[in-house]
């Protein structure tokens, strides 16, 4: 992996996520990034299940991000750490407790579609955790494409600030690039099948003027984070690229507007400077305000600036099952060096551990690490009893930091071994899948004695299912989706049975007359003959369901 020259350096570092509507494209910007950036060395295709964060097997084969994959690349000497989430709404809570962690994210829009679902409720997810943005709009290749209407669309339906930082070379078949307006030029992917080569063209007097409009709303906006900015575009026309980029950048973390960036991440047009912008624009973990918590067993709230020499503050925002390890706690670190080994506290228990691995993950794959520092994303072995939200602290300054809050579930499905044997081995896979993801539980129905999985939507609930079958090796059947519903007695009714016959030698006789009624409980049979006319037997002890005349 490339890295970049000299010591660690927090202020180069960027900590985003990709999200969206589902295929918006975020796995496929996710990919081209890595290439870019030198992080793999072949593209993958999500049609063809071959794409680096899409690593699951239910991934692959349904082309659709399940589970939240984090990876790192390098870029202008500076560090990424992506996390791209899944876009289907079933998996919403891999979203929520990534935005909890990160520094910074990527929106990404279809040019076609434009602004969805899924789309306005990761927005305010973003909202909700004072996340700055930068927005794509992806897809300008395909026919239909009408990026304006996005930028419309994101103005009255998300009530956002979008800030074009480019305007489109043609659009649909004929689209081949994008006029830079920050630094005055045109970029054009005609070079390079593969998208590594592109041609930088500066734009003449004649060609700005074009643009001359856009290019001032960019001046205006920005001028609000530089006094001397407008000054300076009165004076000459234009500004000084590299002071409009710190202005930008500014207003991005201030969140007064969203630079928009446009491109085709599958035609491998327009994605670099997707990776500049990330540079460029978006936060480091100096720039945004540092760690709150509140000392355990008092009201009293304390900050953690992300400095090596303060006391130890992380959060375990995701908790991932392994094969070999267990369980991997994804942590993100805010203060102080968290070292291989090393005691820390859990509040929410009060336990010391020690994390005996640490590891930079590349999706599935991963590198051992000795430590970790401030604005670092890493995975953890070790952490007994720890769970997604949980605060990591030095033992003595102990801090709890804000956790996250998850969604109910909303289906319901009744699921069963193939088997009766293996009863006890679906029970302990559903209680490792229970610790894995916050919105899934499992429940025992008292009156049926089924075990219940309760989630986030059908395929949520498949996704369990098919998890347990191929990771476990355990075949379960899983019931249809429904919604529990209770059947009542509407009118009285009354029946009697009559038991005559000669067993061996001996005569046997007996009655018996049972009734139900609405709302009624147990009583005695109107014969007088001392039965029980029971409602609802079902639920009374055996020895009292039973009457004799």
């Amino acid at each position: 992996m490339p890295k970049p020259e000299g010591k660690y350096d927090i202020s180069k570092i960027r900590n985003v996520g990709f999200a969206a509507h589902i295929d918006a494209g975020k796995t496929t910007l996710t990919e081209r990034i890595l290439y870019y950036t030198g992080r793999i060395h072949k593209m993958g295709e999500v049609d063809e299940g071959t794409t680096t964060t899409d690593w699951m097997d239910q991934e692959r084969e349904r082309g659709i991000t399940i589970t939240a994959a984090a990876t790192t690349c390098y870029w202008r000497g500076h560090r990424i750490n992506i996390i791209d989430t899944p876009g289907h709404v079933d998996f919403t809570a891999e979203v929520e407790r990534s935005l909890r962690v990160l520094d910074g994210l990527v929106v990404i829009f279809s040019a076609v579609e434009g602004v969805e679902s899924q789309s306005e409720t990761v927005w305010h997810q973003a909202d909700k955790y004072g996340v700055p943005r930068l927005a794509f709009i992806n897809k300008l290749d395909r026919v239909g494409a009408r990026p304006e209407r996005v930028i419309k669309q994101m103005r009255e339906r998300l009530e956002a600030n979008p800030l074009p930082l480019q305007v489109p070379v043609g659009l649909e078949k004929d689209f081949v690039g994008v006029v830079d307006l920050v630094r005055r030029r045109r970029l054009l992917w005609d070079r390079d099948e593969m998208g590594n080569e592109y041609t930088v063209e500066e734009l003449s007097e004649e060609e700005f003027e074009e643009f001359r409009g856009e290019y001032e709303d960019i001046v205006l906006a920005a001028g609000e984070f530089d006094e001397g900015l407008l000054e300076e575009f009165e004076e000459r026309g234009f500004v000084d690229p590299e002071r409009l980029i710190r202005a930008i950048r500014a207003g991005t973390i201030a969140r007064a507007f969203v630079p928009v960036l446009l491109g085709s991440a599958l035609k491998r047009k327009g994605v670099q400077p997707v990776i500049d912008a990330i540079v460029d624009y978006l936060p480091s973990p100096l720039d945004v305000p540092p760690a709150q918590g509140r000392v355990p067993g008092t009201e009293r709230t304390e900050e953690r600036p992300p400095v090596e020499e303060g006391p130890l503050a992380a959060v375990i925002f995701k908790v991932q099952r392994d094969e070999h390890a267990g369980f991997l706690y994804y942590t993100r670190v805010y203060s102080g060096v968290l070292r291989v080994n090393q005691k820390v506290l859990l509040p929410r228990t009060g336990k010391v551990v020690r994390a005996t691995r640490i590891y930079l993950m590349h999706a599935n794959r991963r590198n051992s690490l000795r430590e970790a520092k401030p604005g670092e994303i890493v995975a953890l072995v070790g952490l007994e009893g720890a769970q997604t939200g949980d605060t990591l602290t030095d033992p003595e300054h102990p801090l709890l930091m804000r956790g996250m809050t998850f969604p109910e579930p909303v289906v319901s499905a009744a699921i069963e071994p193939r088997s009766t044997r293996d009863l006890d081995k679906m029970k302990d896979a559903l209680k490792a899948l229970e610790a894995e993801d916050p919105t899934l539980q499992v429940l025992e129905d008292e009156e049926t004695g089924q075990t219940v999985l309760r989630g986030m939507g059908e395929l949520h609930l498949e996704i369990v299912a098919d998890r347990i079958n191929r990771e476990f090796k355990v075949p379960v059947r899983l019931g249809k989706p429904q919604v529990t519903y209770r059947e009542t007695v509407e009118h009285e009714a009354e029946a009697e049975g009559v038991f005559d016959r000669e067993i061996g030698e001996t005569r046997h006789r007996g009655r018996v007359a049972r009734g139900a009624s609405p709302g009624a409980g147990p009583r005695a049979c109107k014969s007088g003959a001392g039965c029980f006319i029971l409602w609802r037997p079902h639920r009374l002890p055996r020895h009292k369901r039973r009457g004799a005349c």
